[in-house]
């Protein structure tokens, strides 16, 4: 696993060293992330020197003539994009009311905002700004968002003073991100097959219809079913964005081809997520050469191209399908009629008009409705957390349907 080391200034820093050694003989990656107070207490060679990565001090270095890196002004983005998990060890009251609170004024508190990774806080610091009401109040708002806190021990402090403030001991920290590696390979075994980005059916040599798709909330799906430890095979329509890390890449054009490939590769996967915008129509008749321009009205006439979700769900047998619902209108509506029709496990849906949740977006406003009758809706969020709500969601009917008598689910 890929681990982002936060350090904060404390006395308790000097333990983080022996922190990235032991993560290190877990088998984990480690790149460490360093505020200015924490370079007080250890230097940032100790880090590169242990971790054998860039150790990262500030959001805008200097270059050697003191001008500001601009190749640099965005790498907290791409650290965010490549953790698999934040952990922040010792983690100050400062720290901890940035996160809470939203504030990137550094490097590491903008990672926090730019991450999508699980996130792990070791407090250290003062008995008295440990139990102060601000700190309790921001831990409060961190854990309902989601962030794991490693509790601090009670001791003798560097201060003086005796009580609750100490840095866990590393066991405890290392059990924590054990517990977050092993939520995060819940799909080790399983085979994903996911589908995404737009199809194109041709007029003629020269023109064709599509839609508004991206392709990044099946490329989101793809990364994070790789990232828990699944097999994933992704099925594309034309799209600019890269192939995700560990994920198999079939090119597809048109509706046809999509289903071709999908038919393919389905009798093999355990989990299903249909998240392509198939186009529903084609013209039935292309032209083989370009249509020239007349001042005559054109009509062209359009046939249904096969439905790929209704199609294979028909075969699904033991697997989990999922499938998504673009809508503008009666969202809830359409979707549980979408889920009964096509035999589905999950319908993801959502209304495409609402503000942060159309296409070519970073972010989406989902609702997820779950063949048990279970409504889940979600706030805007990013569509890499998305990903991870849509595969926890299928995790837990897969469960639910493990835990049912074995029956043949092909019509049910």
């Amino acid at each position: 696993m890929r681990i982002t080391l936060g350090v904060t200034g404390g006395v308790a820093a000097y333990k983080s060293a022996e922190l990235v050694r032991r993560l290190q003989q877990e088998g984990h990656s480690v790149q460490v992330v360093m505020t200015r107070a924490a370079c007080e207490f250890v230097t940032p060679l100790t880090f590169a020197a242990l971790s054998g990565q860039k150790v990262i001090t500030d959001l805008f270095p200097k270059s050697s003539t003191g001008e500001a890196n601009l190749d640099s002004a965005i790498e907290h983005i791409a650290v965010a994009q490549r953790t698999d998990l934040l952990l922040v060890a010792p983690a100050t009251a400062d720290i901890l009311a940035k996160f809470a609170r939203g504030l990137a004024d550094d490097f590491l508190s903008t990672l926090y905002l730019a991450s999508t990774a699980p996130v792990i806080v070791a407090p250290a610091m003062n008995v008295n700004m440990w139990q102060h009401a601000a700190t309790q109040e921001n831990l409060a708002v961190l854990k309902v968002r989601g962030v794991h806190v490693v509790e601090p021990n009670a001791g003798y402090l560097a201060c003086g003073m005796t009580g609750p403030g100490r840095l866990a001991e590393l066991d405890e920290i290392l059990k924590a991100v054990q517990e977050i590696a092993q939520t995060k390979r819940d799909l080790a075994g399983e085979t994903l097959l996911v589908t995404a980005g737009p199809t194109c059916e041709d007029i003629d040599p020269v023109r064709y219809i599509t839609n508004r798709s991206s392709g990044k909330m099946g490329y989101a799906v793809a990364e994070a079913g790789a990232r828990r430890g699944a097999k994933v095979t992704l099925i594309s329509g034309p799209t600019a964005l890269a192939t995700p890390e560990g994920v198999e890449r079939v090119d597809v054009r048109t509706a046809e081809e999509m289903l071709v490939a999908a038919r393919k590769h389905f009798p093999s996967c355990s989990l299903a997520v249909f998240a392509a915008a198939v186009a529903d129509y084609r013209p039935a008749e292309p032209a083989s050469s370009k249509i020239k321009r007349s001042k005559e009205a054109l009509t062209i006439r359009l046939e249904p191209n096969t439905d790929i979700l209704a199609t294979l769900a028909k075969e699904k047998g033991e697997r989990i399908i999922v499938g998504f619902a673009a809508e503008t209108d009666r969202v809830a509506e359409n979707a549980r009629k979408k889920l009964a029709q096509k035999n589905a496990d999950l319908i993801v849906a959502n209304d495409v008009t609402a503000e942060g949740a159309g296409f070519d977006l970073d972010t989406n406003i989902v609702t997820l409705f779950s063949r048990d009758g279970r409504d889940l809706p979600l706030p805007r969020m990013s569509k890499a957390e998305v990903a991870e709500r849509i595969l926890d969601e299928a995790v837990r009917l897969r469960g639910v349907l493990r835990s049912k008598p074995a029956t043949h689910r092909a019509g049910d």
